[in-house]
């Protein structure tokens, strides 16, 4: 369920994924992809982050572990599962 307080649902197209794929369960609006963008941003060796918010998803580009991503994506209060 969405952590948000907006009830605005996105309208941003997904874009394209490069690298590992992630399914984040939980992300259903903007405010939750820029939430969960920003913890994964901030994990060493991520170079890219990019989300698909209608499939509730995030692509990583980088060196970063699927460890420290799960604990990000974890860590900003939502679900992960490595696709």
């Amino acid at each position: 369920m969405c952590t948000c307080e907006t009830g605005a649902a996105s309208t941003a197209a997904p874009t394209e994924s490069t690298g590992r794929t992630y399914t984040v369960t939980g992300m259903t609006c903007q405010p939750c992809a820029t939430k969960v963008t920003a913890a994964v941003e901030q994990v060493d060796g991520v170079t890219a982050v990019t989300v698909d918010l209608a499939a509730g998803r995030i692509a990583v580009a980088g060196t970063a572990t699927d460890s420290a991503i799960h604990s990000a994506v974890t860590g900003a209060g939502y679900e992960i599962a490595t696709i």
